[in-house]
């Protein structure tokens, strides 16, 4: 269904982003992965560190694309207060979660605008709830996802959408970030999310421009403009 369309998903080594490449790549679309880690899968794959402040040369040339997808995300080692947190670790959000995003948009706008292509940002429930015990984060990826609408707003021929989950997802971040006996059966499976990037890339986003799809446990999505994602921020789930 994708055959002969060219992918890039940054941060797609494991979580959100691998789902997406490995839908995309499935579907017949060549991929490629920007990531600090090898990827999951056998995807093509490039190394890429977006706290270094040196240039990313992995996004130097990448040739026509026809999709783009940022997911790569840098949360800290756990929730922490405001006061807890340290000036290193708001940093190193704002370079990954923020300026990531910006070098991302930056290199491949170029290539996107020749496809009429389409740039999904993987966003989050605190762009609409705040992050109390996650103050950084929630700054980060509020101020990703108004830089993400702003570019949209300047920009005619390449489409934007992002997703986001409707709860917590069990990936490696988060598991690092639990006991080693913590249940996870409620937590949501990145492969939901498949779905609905292989129809994103194969309408360009033209239904969904400048809209943020919750994805739901079974694979469904809807709008938030039907109403707001519920807040992750529940004390018993830290």
């Amino acid at each position: 269904m994708l055959a002969g369309q060219r992918g890039l998903v940054v941060g797609g080594s494991t979580g959100i982003g691998a789902a997406i490449a490995e839908a995309w790549a499935r579907n017949g679309m060549d991929v490629l992965v920007l990531s600090r880690t090898k990827p999951v899968n056998d995807l093509r794959w490039a190394a890429i560190d977006l706290a270094d402040p040196a240039p990313a040369t992995a996004l130097d040339d990448l040739g026509p694309l026809d999709a783009v997808a940022f997911a790569a995300v840098y949360y800290g080692d756990k929730r922490a207060t405001f006061a807890e947190t340290p000036l290193a670790q708001w940093r190193h959000q704002v370079e990954v979660n923020l300026t990531g995003l910006w070098r991302t948009l930056q290199a491949t706008l170029p290539a996107l605008r020749a496809g009429n292509g389409l740039f999904v940002n993987v966003s989050s429930e605190v762009v609409f709830n705040g992050g109390p015990g996650r103050s950084g984060y929630a700054a980060t990826k509020a101020a990703g996802a108004s830089l993400v609408d702003s570019v949209r707003q300047e920009e005619d021929g390449v489409r934007f959408v992002s997703v986001l989950p409707a709860g917590m997802v069990d990936s490696p971040g988060i598991r690092k970030r639990r006991p080693s006996d913590f249940d996870y059966s409620g937590y949501m499976r990145p492969e939901t999310f498949g779905p609905l990037a292989v129809e994103l890339a194969e309408t360009k986003g033209k239904a969904h421009n400048g809209d943020s799809l919750i994805v739901n446990p079974d694979g469904s999505w809807e709008s938030v403009r039907r109403g707001v994602p519920v807040s992750q921020s529940d004390r018993s789930r830290l």
